[in-house]
């Protein structure tokens, strides 16, 4: 009965731990740019008390053994980099990546965060920069008196200064890609760090050789289904009543078990 209590206890810390993942997804529904997490769980080792084969006279073999679980683990928790839905906001320094790839961001310890959320703006000195006042890379820097920014879907960004009546390119933003976007680091903020998992950043041209294109006006939102959500934190709470109900059991077996000793 011991070893169903610690066996029950396993699966409760699963449950808490899917519960967990699953109200920060909800949270983070209307997050732009964000990934949903998901939590992967594996069974732990078994003890066996009778080998599968083995010989019970001497012309036969048991077809199956006795081998019992001792629980479950969390073995990961990792984002699924699935795109979000494009949002149209009108906002000229919005821009949403359709496809694949990050914007560099450039932070205060001068490493470098990657990001999907494409709400930039102007600071005091005139650079484009995230809501946190992080520039882009590489640095766009958007001259007094300029008006009609546009950026392509190349990611070039052209300006229109004072009375010019053709636009001046400015800078041009560049996309990366990693191989398995799935171990980068998260930060918060909406960046993430490149990590060994990650594999080393490919940089590349907007549109071009498999990168995503840069819409303008528009932001790519949460990835997260709320129903989807909804539906497996209703399967988590069951599953977690369900082993504190074998915990319960296994508890009432075990003071069953103390009474005949008395």
């Amino acid at each position: 009965m011991l070893q169903a209590l610690s066996i029950a206890a396993t699966g409760m810390q699963a449950q808490e731990t899917r519960i967990q993942v699953i109200a920060n997804n909800l949270a983070n529904a209307s997050t732009p740019g964000f990934k949903v997490s998901r939590a992967r769980f594996q069974d732990l080792l078994y003890v066996t008390n009778r080998q599968a084969g083995t010989q019970s006279s001497q012309v036969s073999y048991v077809p199956t053994g006795i081998t019992i679980g001792l629980g479950t683990r969390t073995a990961a928790v990792d984002q699924v980099f699935t795109e979000g839905e494009l949002q149209q906001t009108g906002n000229p320094l919005d821009v949403a990546i359709q496809g694949q790839g990050f914007f560099q961001i450039s932070m205060p310890d001068g490493s470098i965060a990657y990001t999907r959320d494409g709400s930039f703006r102007i600071d005091q000195n005139g650079r484009l920069v995230t809501l946190d006042g992080y520039p882009v890379i590489p640095g766009i820097n958007i001259p007094q008196g300029a008006h009609h920014i546009t950026i392509g879907p190349d990611g070039t960004v052209s300006v229109q200064v004072n009375n010019q009546a053709v636009p001046t390119q400015i800078g041009q933003l560049q996309i990366v890609q990693f191989v398995n976007p799935a171990g980068l680091e998260p930060l918060g903020q909406n960046l993430y760090r490149q990590a060994e998992a990650a594999g080393p950043p490919q940089t590349g041209i907007a549109s071009e050789n498999g990168f995503g294109s840069i819409q303008q006006g528009f932001l790519e939102m949460s990835n997260a289904s709320v129903v989807q959500e909804l539906v497996g934190l209703i399967e988590a709470q069951r599953a977690y009543e369900a082993s504190s109900k074998a915990v319960q059991v296994a508890d009432q077996m075990q003071g069953t078990a103390n009474g005949l000793v008395q």
